[in-house]
């Protein structure tokens, strides 16, 4: 606060000055709303347009797919255009296809998808606008496809096995790609490549016709893929949410495919449109395994929360939690389920390391305390289950285990649970196992990306190879 003194001396001088101040302020304000509004900040591809393509537009237009000629996934290939001409024009946004596609009333793209948001039609044309700037990092510039395929230094880490139903092919997971071992080692493995960097579950339809691809691009979008398994054909690329998918399952008729995502979701998918059927929202973490009843009239899925629910499949209608809702019950999360064939019957394992068996549906009232569903228990491993699958008659299942450093796989017999057989040679975590459809053999594979095939009886080794093909100067373990 001034001083009267110093009021009476330097106040008028304070005045004039603030008045400048003012006065210069004021003709700013005026000039910038008379004058251009001020430029948009710069927007970057990678960071702000890319995602954007990659969540809504890529599942069509990518190098394997290409609807209407249209690859999305690099500033080249947009530039490039499709049979409509170039998606963007530099500096000239209403000149491409892309713009015109997303925008209005009734956008015709994405198709059968939900429309973009303003703000996100907005990002794109201001991009172009600014001149279609390519800021993507070099060191992700590559672009992985059937022409340009992952070259491995060292064996990829495996996060899924599953046999063919004639027992012929085993489905492995790599980076981008899902490779297809015919195991009497007549042909090297058939490379199925597609948009997912990361690869989380493979399952084969019950005839063998199918392949269900679900993973994702991490914090970017999930994918399902659905592939052709003899003409090595891509039949869809369904772009789901904004992270990856897990624990692919398919009906027993073939019709539907199940996925489970990390946005804590259940989904239920028809195999033939591609359209989502059902989308369950109670599980309150990631869904990490999903299985149908044996009537297929309902869907089981299991999450990191702890729980394993039942749900309607017409509806997508939460019925039940099949395991106990008591504190402590589950020490931990689940990580798969596998039902019993010809029985309404599921296997499920996760956190604790105690493979469980429960019947589906309860056939009793709930009393908080109890564990009604529950079957029996199996031997517990040292870490957490991670995989399971069952036998084609349900006789017998393996199971694979991973702790920090060290991992185990076991073969049970579903009846006896004191009846088991360990099989040796394992020292790193086991993420992926699969029961070949004779029971003789099953398959065994996880971070060290080795894939080691037993036999169910006596535990044996009879052979390993690498989950991919090495180059020359790195093929040795």
């Amino acid at each position: 606060m001034l001083t009267p003194a110093v009021s009476g001396v330097r106040f008028p001088l304070f005045l004039a000055v603030m008045s400048a101040f003012c006065v210069l302020d004021a003709k700013q304000s005026c000039g910038q709303q008379a004058g251009e509004a001020k430029p948009a900040a710069a927007v970057s591809y990678y960071r702000s347009v890319r995602p954007i393509l990659q969540r809504n537009c890529s599942g069509c237009h990518f190098a394997g797919k290409r609807e209407g000629g249209l690859s999305v996934t690099s500033v080249a290939e947009l530039l490039k255009g499709g049979d409509g001409g170039a998606a963007a024009v530099t500096g000239k946004p209403d000149e491409g296809t892309l713009i015109g596609n997303v925008s209005g009333e009734d956008p015709e793209m994405p198709l059968n998808g939900t429309p973009l948001k303003p703000e996100q039609v907005l990002v794109l044309r201001t991009w172009i606008e600014q001149g279609c700037i390519d800021d993507t990092p070099p060191a992700v510039e590559k672009v992985v496809s059937a022409e340009n395929p992952p070259v491995y230094t060292r064996s990829p880490l495996v996060t899924s096995l599953d046999y063919s139903p004639d027992g012929r092919l085993l489905a492995v997971t790599g980076y981008h790609e899902v490779l297809l071992h015919t195991l009497d080692g007549s042909a090297p493995p058939r490379r199925l490549i597609g948009r997912a960097q990361r690869i989380e579950s493979v399952a084969f339809s019950p005839n063998g016709e199918l392949l269900a691809v679900a993973g994702g691009t991490p914090a970017l979008f999930g994918e399902l893929q659905l592939w052709n398994v003899a003409e090595g054909k891509l039949l869809h690329s369904l772009t789901i949410g904004t992270d990856s998918l897990f624990g692919a399952s398919f009906s027993d008729d073939g019709s539907l495919v199940s996925v489970g995502g990390a946005d804590n979701r259940l989904r239920v998918i028809r195999v033939e449109s591609g359209e989502q059927q059902m989308r369950m929202d109670a599980h309150a973490d990631w869904v990490l395994g999903t299985a149908f009843s044996l009537k297929n009239d309902h869907v089981i899925s299991v999450s990191r929360d702890r729980s394993m629910k039942l749900s309607i499949v017409s509806n997508g209608q939460f019925v039940d939690n099949i395991t106990s809702i008591t504190p402590g019950a589950l020490k931990g999360g689940l990580a798969d389920v596998q039902r019993l064939p010809g029985a309404e019957e599921v296997l499920a394992g996760g956190a604790d390391g105690e493979p469980r068996l429960y019947k589906i549906f309860r056939e009793k009232a709930r009393q908080i305390g109890d564990d009604f569903n529950l079957i029996r228990a199996y031997r517990r491993f040292e870490g957490r289950v991670t995989d399971l699958d069952i036998s084609k008659s349900g006789a017998l299942f393996v199971a694979g285990s991973s702790g920090a450093v060290t991992g185990a796989a076991r073969v049970y017999t579903t009846a006896d649970p004191n009846k088991v057989v360990d099989l040796p040679g394992i020292s790193g975590p086991v993420f992926a196992v699969s029961m070949r459809p004779d029971e003789a053999q099953a398959a065994v594979a996880g971070f060290d990306g080795i894939v080691r095939l037993f036999n169910t009886t006596t535990g044996q080794l009879e052979s390993e190879f690498s989950a991919a093909p090495l180059t020359s100067a790195t093929a040795q373990r």
